[in-house]
């Protein structure tokens, strides 16, 4: 079931840095999932050359709501900012 709490990952098979960010969102995911659910988008980038052209050095990338909320690493701090964020949205919803 999709929900407007989405994260979109722009990522690259066989690239290290888009495993661990992976990992680290579904870790995030499986821990907030009674609180704030969310969903996770995984999206190659290999498989879309405007997209590979954009992120192609950047990856991994990930979005919320069509912004930019981190590349490469996952950063605690930020991500708490972003949970709050749907919080809210998820608040609005119901």
């Amino acid at each position: 079931m999709s929900n407007s709490n989405t994260l979109i990952v722009y990522y690259r098979e066989g690239c290290h840095l888009c495993e661990q960010m992976l990992a680290s969102l579904h870790a995030q995911q499986r821990e907030h999932r009674q609180q704030i659910p969310f969903d996770i988008n995984s999206v190659d980038i290999d498989e879309d050359p405007v997209l590979r052209e954009k992120y192609n050095v950047d990856v991994p990338v990930v979005l919320y709501q069509h912004e930019v909320i981190f590349y490469h690493f996952f950063e605690a701090d930020v991500f708490k900012q972003t949970l709050k964020t749907m919080k809210a949205s998820l608040n609005q919803t119901t």
